[in-house]
């Protein structure tokens, strides 16, 4: 990568930087589509660099709030989950080698839709899912999580449609995307295919990270929560649908 190629990368780490603070769930989505979508790097190299980046953005929270998760509530959607991330990587594992493309296809398909989700204005359930919807939702954001290291959308959407308090929510979602990552790190490394340079990309790209986060919550942006969300979908749509244009195309 020359020097406009890392300008490039540090430009998209801090777009995503911004839109995960303002939705909490997005720098993965955000960093592994644009950075395949402008062919910075492979998917699965973007992969590990979010990767990095998640641990160290769940490092930073650690820092400034007290964790105190419903473990009753986390137990079952972490099994699921945990059997989701596995099979996302052995299925990233066959792509990587026999269909580049294929993966491109699916990553820009699950951007676009993630995007349609963020905008959707729909209230909370008066009960809990069943535990068929849960287990799903839990399923489908492991397999995220395997495949392009952005476990958020599946189960964001799906606990903030359950009648919870928006605390239980955020540190159920923190935990997950933690242990997901921590977990995701150790296969990734145990099977040889963690590369140093996305490590030296992480460590080149953490200050960013740091300081899109100190600065979000020391001036936080003064947008309605309605612009934001259309915002952020927006970008995520048109780079999913540039993604997957330039897949097709390969």
């Amino acid at each position: 990568m020359d020097t406009s190629g890392y300008l490039l990368f540090l430009t998209i780490i801090t777009i995503a930087s911004i839109c995960q603070n303002l939705t909490g769930f997005a720098f993965g989505l955000i960093l592994v589509t644009l950075a395949g979508a402008l062919d910075v790097m492979p998917v699965a190299m973007s992969a590990n660099v979010a990767m990095v980046l998640a641990l160290v953005n769940a490092a930073l929270y650690l820092r400034s709030t007290s964790v105190n998760p419903d473990w009753k509530l986390l137990r079952p959607i972490l099994a699921s989950s945990i059997a989701g991330l596995i099979g996302g990587l052995v299925l990233l594992s066959w792509l990587s080698a026999s269909a580049r493309n294929g993966l491109g296809i699916l990553l820009g398909i699950v951007v676009v839709a993630s995007s349609l989700l963020l905008v959707i204005q729909s209230k909370p359930r008066q009960t809990m899912s069943s535990p068929i919807v849960m287990h799903s939702a839990s399923l489908l954001s492991g397999l995220m999580g395997g495949l392009f290291a952005t476990p958020g959308p599946p189960m964001a959407y799906h606990l903030y449609r359950q009648p919870l308090d928006q605390r239980t929510i955020r540190q159920c979602l923190f935990v997950i995307f933690a242990i997901s990552m921590l977990l995701r790190l150790g296969i990734v490394i145990g099977s040889g295919k963690f590369q140093l340079e996305a490590l030296k990309l992480g460590a080149m790209a953490a200050p960013v990270v740091a300081l899109v986060t100190y600065l979000n919550a020391r001036f936080p942006p003064r947008i309605p929560l309605k612009g934001i969300r259309w915002l952020v979908a927006s970008l995520m749509a048109a780079s999913g649908i540039t993604l997957l244009t330039a897949a097709i195309q390969g």
